[in-house]
């Protein structure tokens, strides 16, 4: 049952860091490129489908990654010191959502054309800027995770 537990977590947290890496390095680009009216709508589209979804899968591998290090406490090597790292990246990554990338998506997922502010790709890129910072942190988590369930 742990290792289920365990591959299940770095599955389903490999799979976030996934999506995140794909947000920042390919659907940014591809927005991005987009006629200027056609791109903030996108940015806003995709704030509104992706901020949705992504709250609950952050705390859920967080959650994932608290149950595996209790059920494996009794365990021979269980790795509690690489889950309690990645569990405090992951909860370290949450502060930095709700703190830094929230705000923004907040506001840019309400945008149109008609009412977006003069500032709107500045706050975009501060958002990426803040983005690439959560990625690294996750995609850490998930290194450690890995190696945890090695």
């Amino acid at each position: 049952m742990l290792g289920t537990l365990a591959v299940a977590t770095v599955v389903i947290v490999g799979l976030m860091v996934g999506v995140e890496f794909s947000v920042v390095f390919v659907m940014n680009r591809v927005l991005d490129a987009l006629p200027e009216d056609s791109a903030q709508q996108a940015h806003a589209h995709s704030g509104r489908m992706l901020g949705a979804v992504m709250p609950a899968w952050y705390i859920g591998s967080l959650v994932l990654v608290a149950v595996w290090a209790f059920a494996g406490r009794n365990e021979p090597d269980p790795g509690t010191g690489l889950l309690v790292t990645a569990a405090a990246l992951l909860v370290l990554s949450v502060i930095m959502s709700v703190l830094l990338l929230v705000p923004i998506n907040n506001r840019n997922k309400t945008w149109t054309p008609e009412n977006r502010p003069a500032d709107w790709r500045e706050q975009l890129d501060r958002w990426a800027r803040y983005h690439y910072g959560r990625l690294a942190l996750i995609a850490a988590a998930f290194t450690l995770l890995a190696v945890a369930r090695g």
